[in-house]
């Protein structure tokens, strides 16, 4: 049995009018590229303001007129990201015809792959979420977001029969999954890449939200 759910526009930027990015957005673009870049190497207290203007070809008021300082960067690398991770669970939020276990591998298999290409910036902000209110508050809302939108989807799931009933509560359970998935995926980021190990992972996390949520038997 699957559940019809009708997609939500507002997040999939559908209806927007196209446009060419401007001079300005390529610039914010290449200072960007520039610090992933270098956060592959190192952490971004060890990269000068001087290692990002070189990098994206650009001069210092220039950097200055896009960022107010190296954090700012962080904090757009990372609002990027996490947007793109939270859209990724959409497949699952908001399936149609999909099954459960079709729904929720497409989902965690797009957060590993995420959590793999972005692997340094995430690491970057998940330390730098320490000491910079301003980031960890960004993560502290991307959570509440994803914790929300699990714990309505697993009651609609309940509601429709399809998942077990509480407790725990949906609430509960949809934090203890988020959770976890970042925890696993941090490390992973770190592991050296293997599509194999990659693949086991998303099967683990698969399987541990099939169970968590639906039980034995899913599909």
């Amino acid at each position: 049995m699957t559940v019809r759910r009708q997609p939500d526009r507002t997040d999939s930027g559908e209806g927007d009018e196209a446009r060419k990015p401007s001079k300005g957005d390529l610039t914010s673009q290449a200072i960007l590229d520039t610090a992933a870049r270098l956060l592959a190497k190192r952490s971004m207290h060890e990269i000068g303001i001087d290692e990002l203007t070189a990098g994206a070809g650009v001069s210092r008021s220039t950097f200055y007129f896009h960022f107010e300082s190296r954090e700012a960067v962080l904090y757009e690398l990372s609002e990027r990201v996490l947007r793109e991770i939270y859209h990724s669970g959409i497949v699952w939020f908001r399936r149609s015809d999909e099954s459960p276990s079709v729904a929720v591998r497409r989902a965690l298999t797009a957060t590993v792959a995420l959590w793999r290409k972005h692997g340094p910036v995430l690491r970057a902000s998940v330390r730098g979420r320490e000491t910079d209110p301003r980031l960890a508050q960004l993560w502290v809302e991307v959570a509440r977001r994803f914790m929300r939108s699990t714990a309505v989807q697993i009651e609609s799931e309940r509601r429709a029969g399809l998942a077990i009933a509480g407790p725990p509560s949906a609430k509960t359970m949809a934090r203890a999954l988020v959770l976890m998935n970042e925890h696993v995926c941090y490390h992973q980021s770190m592991a050296k890449k293997s599509a194999k190990w990659d693949a086991d992972i998303v099967d683990t996390l698969t399987t541990i939200w099939l169970r968590t949520i639906y039980g034995p038997g899913v599909e």
